[in-house]
């Protein structure tokens, strides 16, 4: 199609949420997508015939309120409602009891202090709220390279404030990557088509890809934080209040690997493997997810940037090393790579979800905020509570798509 009414930018949630709800608006519509496949940071392979991972996200978080969960029921995919591998919830005498209770005191003490620190509507970098001195702070600050996929002094108290975790956390059997592929499956997609440049000074919009020109009567642009702010994709007339959000909003790193189990009865299902190690730089392992022969490793902030830039293989050969000092060097023989991510290094991510920087609590609006009637703007990182889900783009895709629609109701 040369010519639309509406073009929306990237299939990943955000994008197909907005093509869902246009479906029947009488609007001619088409996604462009970078890549060759549906669901941008949601993706599920079968890295083993027995093994089935998300590369990319894989809980539905606050799932009561995750709108995901009603289209699972609708389209036939199994939710697993059981606890999480997360908490209180450890195998082995890696981390013993005494010291996980512990933790899970220290923890909640640091989020009780942001709590009542965002109160007074002052932003400041989250690390100031670890108790000086507290043995527990580093791996305070590495729960913080998994949830936010950055470090606590990247991230802004009144953002963590501001996400809504109602500790409902949920699972798809068959792949969150592939319940969101399968929602978009009847979304009018151009796949390998990535967007460069949009102009917007003529009376319609023009869009070059790597397909060719296309023109539209209004875009909705849904691409991660860190391609607008890297100018992947340039905007002429430029705009640089969206430029300055998009770089108060950069994209964390969370990356997982996972390893095929030779023995998987040697060790219980559903798991949590992690040591006391007093360091950030640490990672954490969901052992038999769903009773499958894996155990799934997760990596953030600075140390996961520093194992993707190793090289392929590195996030893997680290999380061997890491279990076998759990587990005795004889488990070693057990344990064999199937496959890891590099979100940092995909060239349509360059990370997996976005945080606010101390200070640009704000960024998340003047992100999501029309321009001109024409521009229209989604993703995670412009949800005012649920950022970093799955659902949280989803839900702005949809929002976007009503601004659309009442735009062109106004004409």
């Amino acid at each position: 199609m040369e010519s639309v009414d509406v073009a929306i930018i990237g299939a990943g949630a955000a994008g197909l949420g907005a093509a869902n709800a246009l479906k029947d608006s009488g609007l001619s519509t088409l996604v462009l997508e970078a890549r060759d496949r549906l669901g941008g940071r949601a993706h599920t392979i079968q890295a083993a015939p027995d093994v089935v991972f998300d590369v990319g996200c894989g809980w539905l978080h606050s799932a009561d309120k995750n709108s995901f969960v009603g289209i699972a029921g609708q389209l036939n995919f199994e939710l697993n409602k059981s606890l999480p591998p997360w908490r209180e919830r450890a195998y082995g005498q890696a981390f013993p009891q005494a010291d996980r209770d512990e933790f899970v005191r220290a923890l909640d003490d640091f989020y009780d202090r942001i709590e009542k620190a965002a109160q007074s509507g002052k932003d400041a970098p989250a690390n100031r709220y670890l108790a000086p001195g507290n043995r527990w702070n580093p791996m305070i600050n590495a729960i913080s390279t998994y949830v936010n996929g950055c470090e606590l002094d990247q991230a802004s108290i009144l953002d963590i404030d501001a996400y809504e975790d109602t500790d409902h956390n949920w699972r798809v059997r068959r792949g969150y990557g592939a319940l969101v592929a399968a929602y978009g499956a009847s979304a009018p997609v151009a796949l390998n088509c990535a967007v460069t440049l949009i102009d917007h000074s003529g009376p319609r919009v023009r869009l070059e890809t790597s397909r060719g020109r296309l023109e539209a009567g209004k875009v909705i642009v849904t691409v991660p934080t860190n391609l607008i702010a890297d100018e992947a994709i340039r905007f002429s007339p430029a705009l640089p209040d969206k430029l300055d959000a998009a770089r108060g909003l950069p994209l964390g790193l969370a990356d997982k690997v996972t390893l095929a189990l030779a023995d998987p009865e040697a060790l219980p299902k559903e798991g949590n493997l992690r040591g006391a190690t007093m360091r950030t730089e640490m990672g954490t392992y969901h052992i038999r997810p769903f009773g499958q022969p894996c155990i799934e490793g997760f990596f953030g902030g600075r140390f996961a940037r520093a194992l993707e830039d190793a090289g392929d293989g590195a996030i893997a050969a680290h999380s061997i090393d890491e279990i076998t000092g759990f587990l005795g060097n004889d488990f070693r023989r057990k344990l064999s790579p199937l496959k890891e991510s590099r979100w940092a290094h995909d060239p349509y991510a360059r990370g997996s979800y976005s945080h606010a920087l101390p200070g640009h609590a704000g960024a998340r609006a003047a992100l999501a905020a029309p321009v001109d009637g024409r521009l229209f703007f989604a993703g995670e990182a412009t949800s005012p509570n649920f950022f970093s889900t799955a659902h949280g783009a989803r839900d702005s895709g949809e929002r976007a798509a009503k601004e659309v629609l009442i735009a062109s109701a106004r004409k």
